[in-house]
């Protein structure tokens, strides 16, 4: 991942981002600048990027897997100057003008400038991996970046680039270019294909072993991140990264002394037979981070820090290791429906209307703590379960065979898990296939949640709490916890824009505030733990017995989760800013 910036070459907000290249382009009153992170052609791939006569200008940070495709396309057409996978931008905006973007294959955030027409365009993702803002300077300038600190101090107001959304300042405007069909959240009727869904997933794996640098996977033992190891284990050797580094891989798994993750990772790293590191903290390790992962993280959302804290210790040490790019399994709970809450959908259109949300809102969870928490140290994470055309497959099938049935011995995330057992050449063994999901918060140790709660009971009195409507109307703590990392975000990011970037509402185990009309007992609790579901225990028990009945084996872990009531805030990656004359308004 890198960064992209535009204002006064003040790029320096978004060094962390990208500590290989610093690059800046000035016209007239516009300023683009770029900190690199150099994954693919790092020799060659320096930006700003240009056309031949220079008259475009992009600045980008994004991974393009279909880059090469796209270069064959053009070979004809245009004169590539580097290596760089974006570069590909520049002769698609020459063919098609601002109706490309959806030929693009992969994770983006992007600033286009035509120095023809004073004209510039910005677009982000489909699901919002890499992070983007968009604000408005005191002189009317559009302002766009990577990162809400770069915009922070200069703009009036900012607000979260929308995911899936392009900003044409000859348009006037932002408007959305990815529209999926199961965006109209309309309840699908395919039939569950497991050969299909398997397929996709892995070509989903192998795009993103397109790399020019040492990479490994991230790996906590529960089925997501063992599924990405083992796919990247069985077709590592076919790819050019093998030709470049080998192919071993090494896996990375953090946590306390006897965590859950530790030891789930570890049994999943010796039969899959990687280079296996495992890193430990203290819970006083992440006490003393936290304030380093709110200015990162750019949140005060209590679900994010807690596990972002883990990951962002996590990312330092990998990082010294010389690995600058790993594969993580987020998106699989939303995409799929595997969180716990999912079991008490009280029908199909529910269940999969709650799926739309999720992924929708993925830009401020999962996606945020990942690449924020981990680029903090030049670090990228690549997420396999949110490509493209993985997505299209996964939302597009009927939701009844998602759901959790006990008759049938289906658990959570059941297509997934049928879908890679394989008899004949399997993946992974029928107890790891089959073993019930852990929160990532819990899963590096039970006592982190218990150790930050009875810190912050210390920090924060109860007369503070008296007082938290009128100390924060906006998003009002609920309890100690989230009034301390308010306290660290207020003083770090004070404008009123920074804290309307987080969103906030009631939840259980990671529902959004839709799904707790589900249950009435629900509604009453101000606990968004997990771990207050009723019946949690014996769905547990449930899981438990029907991974034995189809994996002759047992689940390991409980899912206690800890998914805190506010969501988060914005990703965090590429950073790019037209700091120019606004030629329309930034309403969508």
């Amino acid at each position: 991942m890198c960064g992209i910036l535009a204002v006064l070459g003040a790029a320096d907000w978004l060094k962390h981002r990208g500590p290989d290249w610093s690059g800046l382009y000035q016209c007239e009153g516009n300023f683009l600048a770029q900190q690199r992170l150099a994954i693919v052609s790092p020799l060659s791939g320096d930006q700003p990027l240009y056309n031949a006569d220079r008259t475009i200008v992009v600045v980008a940070n994004g991974e393009i897997y279909n880059h090469k495709k796209i270069r064959k396309q053009f070979a004809s057409k245009h004169t590539f100057s580097t290596g760089s996978d974006c570069e590909v931008i520049i002769p698609l905006y020459e063919e098609y003008g601002e109706d490309f973007v959806d030929m693009l294959d992969g994770v983006f955030a992007f600033v286009l400038y035509d120095t023809r027409t004073k004209t510039y365009m910005a677009a982000r993702d489909a699901i919002g991996v890499n992070p983007l803002y968009i604000g408005r300077g005191s002189d009317g300038a559009v302002w766009i970046s990577s990162e809400m600190k770069a915009l922070n101090e200069d703009c009036v107001e900012f607000e979260i680039f929308p995911p899936g959304h392009l900003y044409s300042s000859a348009a006037g405007g932002l408007r959305r270019w990815y529209k999926p069909q199961w965006f109209a959240e309309n309840v699908p009727a395919t039939p569950y294909q497991p050969l299909l869904l398997r397929e996709a997933f892995e070509k989903a794996v192998i795009k993103r072993l397109m790399t020019d640098v040492p990479f490994g996977v991230l790996l906590s033992g529960g089925l997501d991140s063992s599924l990405v190891a083992a796919v990247t284990k069985r077709h590592l050797i076919k790819t050019e990264a093998a030709e470049k580094f080998g192919a071993e891989l090494h896996s990375f798994v953090v946590g306390l002394e006897g965590s859950p993750d530790l030891i789930a990772a570890r049994e999943v790293a010796d039969h899959l037979g990687t280079i296996h590191h495992e890193f430990h903290f203290t819970v006083q390790d992440g006490i003393d981070a936290i304030e380093e992962v709110i200015y990162h993280d750019e949140t005060y959302d209590v679900t994010t820090i807690r596990a972002s804290t883990p990951m962002f210790l996590m990312a330092r040490k990998i990082k010294a290791l010389g690995v600058k790019m790993v594969l993580s399994g987020e998106g699989s709970d939303e995409l799929l429906g595997g969180y716990l809450y999912f079991h008490f959908a009280p029908n199909k259109e529910e269940f999969h209307k709650e799926t739309c949300r999720k992924v929708k809102a993925l830009h401020q969870y999962d996606c945020l703590r990942a690449n924020k928490a981990t680029s903090a140290w030049g670090l990228e994470v690549r997420v396999p379960f949110l490509d493209k055309e993985f997505i299209n497959v996964a939302m597009s099938m009927d939701p009844e065979w998602k759901m959790y049935n006990a008759d049938l011995g289906r658990i959570e995330k059941w297509v997934m898990r049928k879908a890679f057992d394989d008899e004949e050449h399997p993946y992974l063994p029928k107890h790891i296939l089959y073993r019930q999901k852990e929160q990532f918060s819990d899963g590096v140790g039970y006592n982190w949640i218990d150790g930050l709660k009875a810190f912050t009971e210390q920090q924060v009195s109860d007369e503070m709490m008296k007082n938290a409507a009128k100390v924060y109307p906006h998003n009002t703590p609920v309890n100690k916890e989230a009034y301390y990392y308010r306290m660290i975000f207020e003083r770090l990011f004070p404008q009123e824009s920074a804290r309307e970037t987080v969103p906030w509402g009631p939840s259980i185990a990671c529902s959004t505030p839709a799904a707790i009309e589900w249950v009435e007992q629900w509604k009453a609790s101000h606990d968004p733990s997990g771990r207050l579901i009723a019946s949690h225990n014996s769905a547990s028990a449930n899981h438990t017995n029907h991974a034995n009945a189809n994996a002759n084996g047992n689940s390991n872990g409980k899912a206690n989760g800890n998914c805190a009531m506010a969501a988060n805030g914005t990703n965090g990656v590429g950073l790019v800013v037209a700091n120019g004359t606004a030629n329309g308004k930034m309403e969508a």
